[in-house]
């Protein structure tokens, strides 16, 4: 199981925006489709957060609570 940080640092990496339309699973769906590309693997998503921390440091942050927020939305039992 993933923690809320790691989901996050899936969905910082996919191309979704917080001004989308963005229901739970299309959330979960999103993360999922970004592992599968990944190879399952979240710490080429972590890279991804660091590159774009070090890019873009103006947007980051806000992208980041966005994400954090989203799934944890998302993920809680009650969203399932």
């Amino acid at each position: 199981m993933m923690t809320t940080t790691e989901l996050a640092k899936v969905l910082f990496a996919t191309p979704l925006q917080p001004s989308d339309d963005l229901s739970a699973y299309r959330i979960r769906a999103a993360v999922d489709e970004r592992l599968c590309a990944c190879g399952g693997d979240p710490a080429w998503c972590a890279a991804y957060v660091a590159q774009e921390a070090g890019d873009h440091p103006e947007t980051y942050v806000r992208r980041m609570r966005w994400a954090l927020d989203a799934v944890a939305a998302a993920y809680e039992p009650a969203a399932a």
